[in-house]
């Protein structure tokens, strides 16, 4: 089972917005924000599929172990992110 640390990690690999993420697993802005809820409030295991399947499916991995959970971004993954952003303090 994915984590709220996890989803919001995956996003910020991506450059994702919670919008972005909740438009692209068709579930409801305010059921991922639950799931992303540092108090562990409840979320039907079927919004958690469907963010899942979502960040995997652009190229997000999670990882599970004895030592801990976390995410990777896959090199070769198809991913939908948006533009590299660049920091505020660099001028083009």
């Amino acid at each position: 089972m994915i984590t709220g640390r996890q989803v919001r990690a995956a996003r910020a690999l991506l450059f994702w917005t919670q919008e972005t993420l909740a438009e692209k697993a068709l579930v409801a802005l305010t059921a991922l924000k639950r799931l992303e809820s540092e108090r562990g409030l409840h979320t039907h295991e079927s919004t958690r599929d469907q963010v899942r399947r979502a960040l995997e499916a652009a190229g997000v991995l999670f990882i599970d172990s004895d030592r801990g959970h976390g995410v990777m971004l896959l090199h070769k993954a198809e991913r939908a992110a948006a533009p590299a952003r660049r920091p505020a303090n660099l001028k083009r």
